[in-house]
């Protein structure tokens, strides 16, 4: 069956994508939703070209379809009618556990005729987080709350430290859930080769601090 894994960049799509693939899924295109003008990723803000160089780096095929929020949900039909062309086709998502979109994800895979699978449903957090880090992956923060984490965090490693210093804070979810930071994985055991990006500045954007990466073969500071 052919089979898409919605793709943000970050550490949730990427254990998503790989759990599919050790239950005998092959992947054959990644999923992102970009902003209006095609630019960046509408939820981490990644620019068009990195998450281009990450799906080369996976050797596998990105549809990334524009759209405001007001459009998102007709635009994401769309695109899945580009994956299926009359084809059974299931759908990768890496939603942990809001059960308002696991209630979106399956009516509009009901209503596309898409079969969705959430293999990280119910996990439990620091399980997961220990597993996507056993497992070899490499991830930086890219994107954090104001209102709950600043701009110290922005560029840290996913690893057991990290998991250390944010289990300090009382009101942050461990995978930031409900949007308190976001990441980009780099590496892992699903990449034929690492992506190499440059670190250009960090932002503040209220209520986010974002980090701009983008391509090294753009300059900057290198990333292996």
């Amino acid at each position: 069956m052919k089979t898409f894994c919605s793709w943000s960049g970050g550490k949730e799509s990427a254990m998503a994508f790989y759990e599919a693939a050790r239950s005998g899924l092959k992947i054959s295109h990644l999923l992102n939703m970009a902003t209006e003008n095609g630019k960046h990723s509408r939820t981490h803000g990644l620019t068009s070209e990195l998450l281009a160089s990450q799906a080369e780096a996976l050797n596998i095929s990105l549809i990334q379809q524009n759209a405001s929020w007001d459009t998102y949900e007709e635009e994401f039909k769309k695109a899945l009618a580009v994956i299926k062309q009359g084809e059974a086709l299931k759908g990768v998502f890496g939603d942990i556990d809001m059960i308002e979109h696991r209630n979106w994800v399956e009516r509009i895979c009901l209503e596309s005729g898409v079969e969705p699978m959430l293999p990280l449903w119910l996990k439990e957090r620091e399980e997961m987080l220990i597993a996507f880090i056993d497992a070899g992956f490499k991830a930086v923060v890219v994107a954090t709350d104001a209102r709950y984490m600043g701009e110290e965090w922005l560029g840290r490693e996913i690893n057991k430290a990290f998991i250390n210093d944010l289990k300090s804070f009382g009101n942050v979810d461990l995978c930031g859930e409900k949007g308190e930071y976001h990441t980009f994985v780099y590496d892992g055991p699903i990449f034929v080769k690492p992506v190499k990006f440059s670190i250009i500045r960090k932002a503040l954007i209220d209520p986010y601090w974002f980090l701009e990466i983008e391509s090294a073969k753009a300059g900057g500071i290198n990333k292996d």
